[in-house]
């Protein structure tokens, strides 16, 4: 008994779909997305996910792959799983705003190190707040939820479905959010840091002789130093409030948990 091309093009449909999603998934979240991940290894654990989750997952549509709707749905499903990756990019984001916006207030921002996961150079309070939010995502599982989340998206939102330009705009839209909350996290170290700028302001406005960089900026780091350890106690509570957006919004652009 031959197995004929028609039959080998549905199996390879079947298989690739499902996988360009999941692919594009790992491709973009947090963890598995950073550049510290050689490609191959993502490549790696996108095809095992995909052949482990694709007899629970509804039948793929039958399309020619070499034509030009079979591009147009490889392009959709790798978009469905960028956008929801993205998502969790944002929500480390924030983290690594208040950490920038503490290290500049407090004259922390000279110390720099190399993110791993941008491949930038970034202030070592952001990467400290880095550290603490990708262990906290990690063991809230929500590297799980995200796999689970997008296995459960091939029912809700059928291949060939697409996401819609009302759920770019909700991802847009929580950029702008992701900067509110970063400066809230930030907020009260920064107020702290602005208070003992304006004391130092009032003491060398009333004794020019003393030289405000020379007594002023350790101090000033020290302090800063100080600020991030006391507020350390409220990091939980903004990220969690952070998480709970980011997983709402997520469960928005799968049609539902």
């Amino acid at each position: 008994m031959g197995i004929s091309e028609a039959q080998m093009l549905d199996w390879v449909s079947g298989l690739l779909l499902p996988l360009f999603r999941i692919a594009g998934l790992l491709l973009s979240m947090m963890v598995t997305g950073t550049q510290s991940v050689p490609a191959r290894v993502r490549m790696g654990l996108a095809f095992a996910l995909t052949v482990m989750v694709l007899p629970i997952l509804p039948p793929a549509p039958k399309v020619d792959l070499f034509a030009l709707n079979g591009f147009y749905l490889i392009a959709q499903e790798s978009l469905i799983g960028i956008v929801i990756g993205f998502v969790s990019r944002l929500l480390f984001q924030v983290f690594v705003i208040g950490g920038q916006l503490v290290a500049m207030q407090s004259g922390l921002g000279f110390a720099s190190m190399v993110d791993p996961v941008n491949g930038l150079s970034v202030p070592v309070v952001s990467q400290f707040y880095l550290m603490l939010t990708t262990l906290l995502f990690v063991i809230m599982n929500g590297h799980i939820f995200m796999i689970e989340l997008i296995v459960h998206s091939f029912t809700s939102l059928p291949i060939g479905t697409g996401i819609s330009l009302l759920h770019i705009e909700a991802v847009v839209h929580w950029g702008q959010l992701m900067f509110n909350a970063g400066l809230m996290m930030a907020l009260a170290a920064a107020l702290s840091l602005l208070m003992i700028n304006l004391t130092f302001g009032v003491l060398t406005r009333a004794a020019p002789q003393l030289n405000l960089f020379s007594l002023g900026f350790p101090i000033t780091m020290v302090t800063g130093l100080v600020i991030v350890w006391i507020t350390l106690s409220g990091f939980l509570v903004h990220f969690e409030s952070s998480y709970t957006a980011a997983v709402e919004l997520m469960c928005r652009l799968a049609n539902g948990c």
